[in-house]
């Protein structure tokens, strides 16, 4: 056997396996989840003019559960009914994956819809 020297490194022993209810837990901040469905509706309406506002959103997280509600804008004419279904469907998608959170409900309010130039700007009224 070689001696060993003063200032070697110490042979480090794997930590003891914990029992997964004794590790703790991961709390995500109502805050965070609002950040992830909001930049998840924006990805929605990624396709629109540039001139609306972004999506907003608020979060209550409640026994491990996000409820979200978005305050969102369109252009119009567009099938509002289809579009809300759209940004629900796909913010709880986002949400689930992302944060790993359950999503019962998601509330999207239309703040404002925007007419686009080819349905109106410049139009006359026709008879």
């Amino acid at each position: 056997m070689t001696p060993v020297s003063e200032g070697a490194a110490e042979v480090r022993r794997p930590p003891a396996t914990v029992a997964p209810g004794e590790r703790g837990a991961t709390r995500i901040a109502d805050r965070v989840v609002s950040k992830v469905a909001a930049q998840a509706a924006r990805e929605m309406l990624a396709g629109q003019s540039g001139d609306t506002t972004p999506a907003q959103a608020a979060v209550v997280v409640h026994h491990g559960a996000a409820h979200i509600r978005l305050h969102v804008e369109f252009d119009y004419p567009c099938d509002i009914g289809a579009r809300c279904a759209d940004v629900r469907r796909h913010v709880a998608s986002r949400v689930r994956a992302l944060v790993g959170m359950e999503v019962p409900e998601v509330a999207v309010h239309v703040e404002r819809l925007h007419l686009t130039p080819a349905h109106g700007a410049g139009q006359g009224r026709t008879r």
